[in-house]
């Protein structure tokens, strides 16, 4: 099982990746991973549905009441008045309790996208292995940080978010496969591996988001359920290049099935 030392030995030693290399070898892996990546847009809007209706309803009987009665009928300052603070805060711990659950389905997918990778047999739970009270604190203070880190990028005058969005996207792939370490060493070893392979994986990520889009919006726009998740394949394949995983032997395998 990978240290945080080990972790870092990896990436400063790791080689230089080609960028080609890893673009073809992210569409080669997609056409295997295409349909799970479906099922995690579709669980994590499952998940965000209540949120979502939490949050629109009030808005839905805000237009309501101006349609009714006019746009300068005072709805809107009603509406705003009639906001508690029980509501604000019922909602800022729905985005943090949705915002955990969500990063726990994108670690789990990158545990699929593994085994796809290797051809191996996959399925639905798959995608809720780190949803478990085992995992769900750590994850909750990953989400933590994330969230502190942006801030306090954004506070800079918005320039250093453009450096730190590139290590934030390892967090999730880091824990997927490091599960054991702790929240600080994980943070540390996503800004080493983002630092070592940043313009690399800076220009991945935007080649790769337009390149979904567009496919995805030449599908009738639907498609774009389907080739969002294609982002997540060069972090995937950086990070198999750079630090590799750990082969297990089939009593491992029944142990972490018994897990």
């Amino acid at each position: 099982m990978n240290t945080v030392n080990t972790l870092i030995e990896k990436i400063n030693a790791a080689k230089a990746l080609d960028f080609g290399n890893i673009f073809s070898e992210s569409i080669e892996l997609f056409k295997k991973t295409w349909l799970q990546g479906f099922l995690l847009q579709l669980f994590t809007f499952i998940v965000m549905l209540p949120l979502i209706i939490v949050l629109y309803v009030p808005l839905i009987g805000l237009v309501l009441a101006q349609q009714e009665g006019g746009y300068n009928n005072g709805a809107v300052e009603n509406f705003i008045a009639g906001i508690s603070l029980f509501y604000v805060l019922f909602v800022i711990v729905g985005i943090l309790v949705l915002g955990t659950i969500s990063l726990g389905l994108n670690a789990g997918f990158y545990r699929i996208m593994k085994k796809l990778d290797n051809n191996e047999q996959t399925s639905a739970s798959d995608f809720f292995y780190f949803i478990k009270a085992k995992y769900l604190s750590k994850i909750f203070m990953l989400m933590l940080a994330s969230v502190g880190i942006s801030i306090l990028a954004a506070l800079l005058c918005y320039f250093p978010v453009f450096y730190v969005v590139i290590p934030l996207t390892y967090f999730a792939v880091i824990f997927a496969f490091n599960p054991d370490l702790s929240v600080g060493e994980i943070v540390k070893a996503s800004f080493k591996l983002g630092n070592k392979k940043w313009f690399l994986t800076f220009g991945l990520v935007i080649v790769s988001s337009f390149l979904a889009q567009i496919v995805g919006f030449l599908a009738c726009g639907i498609g774009v359920l389907f080739t969002a998740t294609f982002v997540y394949h060069p972090i995937y394949l950086i990070y198999k290049e750079v630090v590799g995983f750990e082969e297990t032997n089939a009593i491992d395998e029944i142990g972490l099935i018994e897990e």
